[in-house]
């Protein structure tokens, strides 16, 4: 919770400029707050910003106003869900976020950059926690220098001129998605919503499958009559029957 009047007071008169463009955010949600202030302090041709969130500010009703005119005036340019038990703290997912004041492309240090207007870059790396932090009582991943490495490539990769953002997907990590549907999906930013997910049961060869579970339930009740046998053979041999 935040007290509006207060950071009115605290914020920069370029903060105010900004907020004036967007409703004033709930006060019992700060989220959109830091956002905007944070816009407020980029530069209007080459700003860009990259801040963590909790998931929740992805899809939060109170603020779709907000999140709607963020969008449609092409300020977000990417969302990357990130994995659970990254941090010491909490086992929560959060969200890396990124803002850009300028997405129209052109030269940016060194690299030509694609007309990214009305499209945004959503990844999902919740299945990377194959890299367990050693040493902790409480179960925690990293993201190792590769897998770091991984994600720029991806994000720059879709920024370069000459990639198509409509077929720039990869099912289960990436997908580049377009304003419209996103506002199709009532302005949610949550990637699921935008990412291929495979149903991995469908993969299944069900008759092997079976097959194998009908052999192990064999081996196990044919385990089970013997123990019975030795069991009964026991109590026969101190002169007492359990039948």
């Amino acid at each position: 919770m935040y007290n509006a009047d207060c950071l009115r007071n605290l914020f920069c008169k370029r903060s105010f400029t900004v907020w004036s463009d967007y409703e004033t955010p709930s006060e019992n949600n700060a989220n959109y707050v830091w956002m905007l202030h944070m816009l407020s302090h980029l530069k209007p041709k080459t700003g860009v910003a990259g801040f963590l969130l909790a998931n929740g500010a992805l899809g939060d009703t109170d603020a779709l106003e907000i999140r709607k005119k963020l969008i449609e005036n092409d300020k977000m340019e990417a969302i990357i869900i990130l994995p659970r038990e990254l941090f010491i703290t909490t086992d929560i997912s959060v969200t890396f976020w990124i803002l850009n004041q300028n997405k129209k492309g052109g030269k940016y240090h060194g690299r030509m950059l694609h007309n990214r207007e009305h499209e945004i870059l959503f990844m999902d790396l919740r299945q990377w926690t194959e890299n367990p932090v050693k040493g902790e009582q409480k179960k925690k991943v990293q993201l190792i220098t590769g897998q770091i490495q991984r994600v720029a490539d991806i994000y720059h990769q879709w920024q370069k001129k000459g990639t198509e953002g409509k077929n720039f997907a990869v099912p289960e990590l990436y997908r580049s998605v377009g304003i419209e549907e996103i506002r199709q999906n009532n302005w949610t930013l949550v990637p699921s919503k935008y990412i291929e997910f495979i149903d991995h049961d469908l993969e299944i060869d069900y008759p092997k499958a079976m097959a194998r579970i009908q052999q192990e339930m064999r081996e196990l009740m044919l385990r089970e009559k013997d123990s019975q046998k030795m069991l009964e053979e026991a109590f026969r041999g101190i002169g007492y029957s359990i039948e």
